[in-house]
Order: structure tokens, then C-alpha cells, then sequence
């Protein structure tokens, strides 16, 4: 099973600087994160690949420093990497974001078809969720979203059995294969790095492909190539403690009594 796993780099939350011309995140020359909901996918890929054979690529998009991130995800099971990078495709949105994966996608499966991608649900930094959804849907891939559990995957008749996590419940839901899978972080938790990767992913060098390299159209990359405008980005301003009503020794009636009479003044009661 070929499966390719995207996983994006993301600044520390702690460290966002916003460019003053065209409101995107500056990304180069600050502390930087694998998305955590990609963490999840990677170890999802891996651990199929472990089940049912075959290889993972995992592959991201943005500056040379996103190499990195691609060596974290050969530490944890990955066996290649690939970065997308060129100054080209600088403050790409969503739509154009997926764009560009789905044709570097396609570019990687003209060597062996992809049966499976697996992204995280959404990025820390956007919180849109719409990559991956975007990327199913220009490869027509199976979309199956919020994913907590794989059930059984058959590669004789081409299909995916998944559990969805849902705001009511859970959905098991069966697919045709190739398909894409975005999924929540209730559905594993990431295994440590075992020494040999740890040494191994410290010479890896991942295959880059810029601009030159994917046949695609200029008119939908980059700035120019996004439809979505954004006015303002900003971090939220960091929340206060909220008031203390009782420590350790106030008797709990006392407690009570401290509590409806704020409530009061604040006028919830």
C-alpha cells in the first residue's frame, strides 16, 4: 500500500509574528512545531504500513527549514520525505495550498499510484480544516473526515472500513480506495522514536521540488492565485486568571456563599 502522509510545519503558537503587508504568518528564522494533529497522521500511516505492508511518503510544503519536519516524520517510521518549495509559492491559501499538494500528489503517484493520504483534521496556525478536504476532492479520492479508528482495509476489492468521530456519536463508514483520511487525535497516540530512525533521519536529505519541477498553473499559486482575503491576523490577547473564591482553609459553606454572591454581581443569577 503506497500511502502518503501530509504534514505541515507550524510556528511555535507562543512566537507568531504577522507580516505587515500581506497579513501571513512569517514562518522564516522562528521557533517552529509539526502540527500536532499531523503527528497523529503520521503515526496512523506508519501504523498501517506496519499492518498491511507497503511505504510511506510523507510530504509537506513551505521554506527549506520545513525539511525538519519531514526528518521528524522519518523518525517516527516514515520512509521518505518530500518538500515543496519556492518562493512562488509564498502566502498561498487553502485552495491554492491544495492545489499544489494534489498535483505533487499525482506527480509522486505516476511512479506507483497512491492508495491512501492521511492528514491531520485541520493546522494550528489556520484552523480551517479545508486542506485536505481540497485535496481529496481535486485527486477524487474518497473524502473521509474526522477519522478515530481504522477498522480493515482490503486491497482486493478496494476498500477502507473507518470509524468517524461525530459531535453525537460515532459512524463507521466504508469506502472505495485510493482515498484520503483526515484524522482526530483521539485516534492514537504518537510511539517514541526508536534510536536507528533517530540516526537515520539525521542524514536524511528529502527530495525538493520547486516551481520547476510540478507542472502547474501559475495563475493558481501564491498570493495571486488565492481568492481568500484576509484584512487582519492577530494572536489573541493572552487570558487572566479568573477570581479565586476560596483556598484550602475556607469552610465550604463559606465557599458557596462567596460564589452566589459573585454570581449575583455579575448578574448570572
Amino acid at each position: 500500500m503506497n500511502i502518503v502522509v501530509c504534514i505541515k510545519q507550524v510556528p511555535d503558537t507562543t512566537q507568531v509574528r504577522i507580516h505587515a503587508e500581506t497579513n501571513t504568518l512569517i514562518r522564516e528564522g522562528i521557533p517552529s512545531i509539526v502540527n500536532p494533529f499531523d503527528m497523529h497522521a503520521v503515526e496512523a500511516a506508519v501504523a498501517l504500513k506496519e499492518l498491511y505492508g507497503g511505504t510511506v511518503t510523507a510530504l509537506t510544503m513551505g521554506p527549506p527549514q520545513a525539511k525538519e519536519a519531514l526528518r521528524e516524520a522519518i523518525t517516527l517510521g516514515a520512509d521518505h520525505g518530500v518538500l515543496i518549495s519556492d518562493r512562488a509559492f509564498a502566502g498561498s491559501d487553502t485552495l491554492a495550498t491544495s492545489y499544489i499538494l494534489s498535483e505533487t500528489i499525482r506527480k509522486i503517484g505516476a511512479e506507483e499510484p497512491v492508495d491512501l493520504v492521511v492528514v491531520g483534521k485541520q493546522s494550528i496556525d489556520g484552523d480551517t480544516a479545508q486542506v485536505g478536504p481540497g485535496i481529496a476532492q481535486r485527486l477524487g479520492f474518497t473524502q473521509l473526515t474526522y477519522v478515530i479508528a481504522v477498522k480493515k482495509v482490503d486491497m482486493e476489492t478496494g476498500t477502507i472500513l473507518v470509524e468517524r468521530q461525530l459531535e453525537r456519536g460515532h459512524q463507521i463508514v466504508e469506502g472505495r480506495l485510493p482515498a484520503l483520511l483526515t484524522v482526530v487525535k483521539e485516534m492514537n497516540e504518537p510511539r517514541y522514536a526508536p534510536l536507528a530512525n533517530l540516526i537515520k533521519a539525521t542524514k536524511y536529505e528529502p527530495k525538493v521540488f520547486d516551481l520547476a519541477a510540478l507542472d502547474l498553473d501559475r495563475a493558481k499559486i501564491g498570493l495571486k492565485g488565492s481568492p481568500t482575503t484576509v484584512r487582519r491576523i492577530f494572536a489573541p490577547p493572552a487570558r487572566g486568571g479568573g477570581p479565586i473564591i476560596a483556598d484550602q482553609t475556607t469552610e465550604p459553606k463559606e465557599a458557596a456563599r462567596r460564589l452566589i454572591e459573585e454570581l449575583k454581581a455579575k448578574a448570572i443569577l
